[in-house]
């Protein structure tokens, strides 16, 4: 009853944002200043994991297909629009987090999707958990929390107006001629030359990206503003954004899917990620000014963050191997009408597993 209970009720007012003037990590004050960014934060890894957890179903769907005796196209798969449905939710959650914190925090919470759809494999693929699986995780995580801790913390609401000053300022359009500029070189090599290198294709997908994110951000911001009750959608550079994030995007899938047809998933997707994020973070940097204000041990604990998250993506890549399903070979001999005694793969990359080429290309292919 005397001075001790006193004191402790004081320290835990301070620390926990009682009634005292405290400023402790979870006092009043400190949650209403990050309360913005913790949403974003929580959107976005909950966004990445519902990414996985779809793309993990949708792996699932197309092996039950491909066991049945009679298989069907993918797309009469319940089970496949399920894990559409949820890809396509994940997705939005994404967009909504850029609205919430900057690109520096939303863009490297993607490892939390690499991560796992390696833990849900085990579960939904019955794989086997790896000890690189369980190094790469602890690594990822790591990383997160570090980033997550050191990340920019500006403010996120941006007005159309801002947006508009920040596209034409020196920096961003210095930083927007030199893209062009080595965007028309990648592609010169890509076309004219023929070069399909690996890391070609992906520059050009990071180099679209970072005008993805730029604009996703200021369209999430200003909806985000209007729904809060401050008018932005009446500004023309609110569509000038939206026509710039979808044509930027479509390209950018356009050749992420080329990077994906030459090589194995297990390259594309580590590499993908970190030349995503390092573009985009410096798009960021650049654009909105993120890193205008942050001291150079939090800018440092940042870039070791992202460093530990790009090391966790590619020890839970290394060494692992595409999974091509496992089905027979098909004698076409004891198909009716085929007279042939020949056998022949089924595509297994078709709409409808187990299709046949047509009769000629079948003779051909036999002679």
């Amino acid at each position: 009853m005397g001075i001790l209970p006193v004191l402790e009720r004081a320290s835990w007012n301070t620390s926990f944002g009682g009634p005292g003037n405290g400023s402790g990590p979870l006092s009043g004050p400190w949650y209403s200043t990050h309360k913005t960014h913790i949403w974003g934060v929580l959107l976005a890894a909950a966004s990445n994991f519902l990414i996985s957890v779809s793309l993990n179903i949708q792996k699932c769907s197309h092996l039950r297909l491909a066991c049945q005796m009679e298989p069907k196209p993918y797309y009469t798969s319940k089970l496949w629009w399920c894990g559409i449905a949820l890809l396509g939710l994940g997705e939005v959650g994404n967009f909504l987090a850029y609205g919430f914190a900057p690109i520096a925090l939303v863009t490297p919470l993607g490892c939390v999707s690499v991560i796992g759809s390696a833990f849900i494999s085990v579960l939904f693929l019955k794989k086997t958990m790896r000890a690189a699986d369980i190094l790469g995780g602890t690594l990822s995580i790591t990383g997160t929390f570090l980033l997550v801790t050191f990340a920019p913390h500006v403010p996120q609401d941006l007005t159309a107006r801002q947006v508009q000053n920040y596209l034409v300022s020196w920096p961003f359009l210095v930083y927007l001629v030199l893209e062009i500029i080595i965007f028309c070189i990648l592609l010169y090599l890509y076309k004219r030359k023929a070069m399909k290198n690996i890391m070609i294709l992906l520059m050009m997908v990071a180099l679209l990206a970072s005008l993805t994110v730029i604009a996703v951000k200021a369209v999430a911001s200003m909806i985000t503003l209007s729904a809060k009750g401050k008018m932005q959608l009446t500004y023309p550079i609110f569509y000038i954004m939206i026509v710039l994030m979808a044509t930027s995007c479509a390209f950018q899938v356009k050749f992420l899917n080329q990077a994906m047809h030459l090589y194995e998933a297990t390259a594309v997707v580590p590499i993908n990620f970190v030349l995503f994020t390092t573009i985009s973070i410096i798009s960021g940097v650049i654009f909105y000014q993120e890193f205008q204000s942050a001291a150079l041990l939090s800018v440092f604990m940042f870039l070791f963050g992202c460093l530990l998250s790009f090391l966790g993506v590619f020890v839970i890549a290394r060494n692992k191997r595409e999974e091509h399903l496992q089905i027979p070979f098909i004698d076409c001999g004891l198909i009716p009408g085929k007279k042939m005694t020949g056998k022949i793969q089924p595509d297994s990359h078709s709409s409808c597993y187990g299709t046949l080429n047509n009769e000629d290309n079948s003779m051909k292919s036999q002679s």
